[in-house]
């Protein structure tokens, strides 16, 4: 079993319910699930419509073997067919290691329209094993061994009785090979509740399944469905060497576990490298049963699968306890959006000399005579026309960095507009501070066009500088404002010469309401932007050795935009509810509940 990694770490961390705690991954939202923002952002332009959302669960059997001394590491890729005939991926499953017959935890999300026809197209790959480290969803498709592919209309799957079809696995179109094993797809639809459970689950005196060390236990919970199957909703860390392990606390749903006298089996594992886990133990209890273990302090034994024709289950020493449990409330980012919390976006712009001379045709900031967009003012029109939305007054401070001005001074953070101009006023009785700002998108593109003219592009490239500004005025608006989460956006090359001093800032920003955006312009290597973005599930960290908070990056490289393989708008806020959220209940700020503005500064301090 894995999770993002297809290496032995990666098949050692949690999936679906463990790790982020109650943020909105472990409400199931990651994978290409439900996104608010991007939700509201498409219905107020009219294109929704009726619609129930539904969550896919996908198993298989009897995969081809493509690896030569261990056995395929089977990813699914789901993917719905457009009217033009083009694919649009809807989400990956985590790539389980070394195993023919997949249970892949992570689900698909869609939203079924009874009025559309809706073609699902599922693929199946073997990823090789030099991808190591790398994210499911920034794979290659392309670099993967391709393992079989199968197809449905959605509605012929939540019409059935079981709301499952199982597909016979073929090769691609004009290929000899059809039978290469078996997708199962079960369709469920999403429940709203807003209830959430989070536990912390540790078990004693395991049996031992390893010979020269202890066993490396993990456990995986399902949930029994109507059918008398059962549903892998989530999968613990591996804890290394440990027969009385304690594990990180999992939460999951009322969308996974759908009631609390719905059944669970609980099953805990010996972790090995080959994919072949060795079965420790089971049970099956409800929540509510857990919850009543956590108020007695009292374990639950594990039993033996029966062994023989007429054996009976083999009550084992190894128990299962709940340390800690708790019920609580999930909070969508609309919740907050709609009660008065505002995104307030910042844009910085990159003028250094990498981008090439603006005078030559071939420069990233060339304008041109016809009209034509440089790569500048595309992402700025492009990346402004979305985010000027969720912007309450549209009114944004605007900066570049790394160019030179007629004094001769390099800049590292100068304003884009040149004078002060307009302001933006956080106004309060015990506050007044005021930045230079621009109207609209507008505004960006005619300060940007004025900077090429008033400054020259130097170097070098730093961020930190630019990051640090905007940590300032987060920390500034936080002493009297807890409603207001700044976004700043950097259009950049991709080449930093600050690295060190820009995680060093942006660890520090972690514990403010911000978050970066940094869109990549040109085809230069983005290696450094995909590092920040820190999607290899290892947070940022700093030249001291502190780890960040959370996460609070996103890079959006503009190709892959105009090469069609992303959507903008879902690029760009894909991973900004989700900062958003873990910001919010981190500080326990829900959307009902702020109170009146502070005499004091709440929260961190923040040294620049």
């Amino acid at each position: 079993m894995g999770n993002c990694l297809s290496d032995v770490k990666g098949g050692k961390q949690a999936v679906g319910g463990v790790g982020h705690r109650m943020d909105p991954a472990a409400a199931g939202g990651a994978g290409g699930g439900p996104n608010d923002a991007v939700d509201l952002l498409y219905m107020t332009k009219g294109l929704h419509a009726l619609y129930t959302p539904i969550e896919l669960s996908l198993s298989a059997s009897k995969l081809r073997d493509r690896d030569i001394v261990s056995k395929s590491d089977p990813m699914a890729v789901v993917s719905i067919r457009k009217r033009d005939g083009t694919l649009e991926e809807l989400g990956r499953t985590e790539v389980i290691m070394n195993n023919l017959d997949p249970l892949w935890i992570q689900k698909i999300n869609i939203m079924y329209q009874f009025e559309t026809v809706q073609t699902l197209i599922f693929h199946v790959y073997d990823v090789d094993t030099k991808y190591h480290n790398i994210p499911v969803k920034d794979l290659k498709l392309k670099d993967q061994d391709f393992l079989g592919e199968g197809s449905c209309v959605l509605s012929e799957m939540v019409t059935k009785r079981n709301r499952s079809l199982t597909l016979d696995l073929h090769n691609r179109k004009d290929h000899v090979l059809k039978n290469l094993g078996k997708l199962t797809v079960l369709a469920e639809e999403t429940v709203t509740s807003r209830t959430a459970v989070e536990m912390t689950l540790r078990c004693t005196n395991l049996e031992n399944k390893d010979l020269f060390s202890k066993s490396d236990p993990f456990l995986r919970i399902s949930r029994i469905v109507e059918t008398g199957g059962s549903v892998p909703i989530c999968k613990t860390e591996v804890v290394d060497n440990n027969l009385n392990p304690i594990w990180r606390p999992v939460c999951l749903t009322v969308q996974q576990f759908v009631n609390k006298d719905n059944p669970l089996v609980i099953e805990c594992f010996d972790f090995n490298n080959s994919g072949n886990h060795v079965l420790i133990g089971k049970l099956q209890k409800t929540v509510a049963d857990l919850e009543i273990l956590h108020k007695s302090r009292v374990g639950a034994n594990f039993t033996s699968p029966p062994s023989g024709f007429r054996g009976n289950e083999k009550v084992l020493k190894g128990q299962l306890f709940v340390e800690g449990y708790a019920e609580k409330q999930l909070y969508s980012f609309l919740d907050y959006i709609s009660n008065g919390f505002e995104l307030s976006f910042m844009v910085a712009v990159d003028f250094t000399a990498s981008n090439g001379d603006p005078r030559s045709p071939d420069s990233l900031h060339y304008i041109d005579p016809s009209g034509r967009l440089n790569a500048y003012q595309r992402a700025i029109m492009e990346v402004g026309d979305v985010i000027q939305f969720y912007d309450s007054d549209k009114r944004f401070p605007a900066w570049g960095f790394g160019a030179r001005a007629y004094s001769g001074t390099v800049s590292h953070c100068f304003n884009l507009a040149g004078s002060p101009g307009a302001v933006e006023v956080f106004v309060n009785q015990l506050c007044y501070l005021e930045m230079s700002v621009v109207e609209g998108v507008a505004g960006i593109m005619s300060a940007y066009a004025s900077a090429l003219q008033n400054f020259t592009l130097s170097g070098p490239t730093l961020f930190g500088h630019v990051v640090n500004k905007a940590a300032e005025i987060a920390v500034e608006s936080l002493k009297y404002n807890q409603r207001k989460y700044f976004v700043l956006l950097i259009i950049t090359d991709g080449v930093i010469t600050d690295m060190l001093e820009t995680k060093d800032a942006l660890v520090r920003a972690s514990d403010l309401p911000l978050s970066v955006l940094i869109v990549g312009v040109g085809n230069a290597d983005f290696t450094q932007m995909e590092i920040l973005d820190a999607d290899n599930g290892h947070r940022l960290e700093s030249s001291t050795g502190r780890v960040a908070t959370r996460d609070i990056v996103q890079f959006v490289p503009m190709r892959e935009v105009h090469s069609g393989q992303i959507s903008v708008v879902q690029a760009l806020l894909e991973e900004l509810p989700g900062q958003f959220l873990t910001y919010m209940h981190c500080r326990d700020i829900r959307p009902h509940n702020i109170s009146a503005p502070q005499t004091s500064a709440p929260g961190p301090s923040y040294v620049v």
